[in-house]
């Protein structure tokens, strides 16, 4: 697949399994096996399930939410993606209650692909800026 492919294809999961809430699409984008590569603590659903886990937690908590493309990236079969999210913490999320506060955070996601799926993805967020917006614990050991 061409760079240009391979970032439409980022693109699409931003806008329809992030923006939109199109789960299903991530069964059409990422591979059975795809390796994701995370910090956050946790053992996510293996495959495409996992990433409709992840975004269906998120935007339960954040009904609100709204999720813009920053940038995206290409370089061979690699994609970086930056975004930014807002939305109002009305739900639970990570071991945290809601607030009802709004938020604003930014991360960045490396794809990799291969016969036009993810295969590998990293992921790179402001979760400590997130907690502490929602006036959660940020020391070390506070609950995920």
């Amino acid at each position: 697949m061409s760079e240009d492919s391979n970032r439409a294809l980022v693109r699409r999961f931003y806008e329809e399994v992030w923006a939109k809430g199109n789960l299903d699409v991530a069964d059409e984008l990422f591979a059975d096996d795809y390796v994701r590569h995370d910090l956050r603590a946790g053992d996510p659903t293996p495959g495409p399930e996992g990433q409709k886990d992840i975004a269906a937690a998120f935007r339960t908590a954040f009904p609100d939410l709204r999720w813009e493309i920053d940038f995206l990236l290409a370089d061979g079969d690699f994609v970086a993606g930056r975004w930014t999210a807002t939305g109002t913490h009305l739900g639970p999320w990570a071991g945290v209650e809601p607030t009802g506060r709004p938020m604003s955070f930014s991360g960045i996601n490396v794809f990799r692909f291969s016969g036009g799926r993810v295969v590998e993805i990293w992921n790179h967020r402001d979760d400590l800026g997130l907690r502490q917006q929602l006036g959660a614990p940020v020391y070390a050991g506070a609950a995920e």
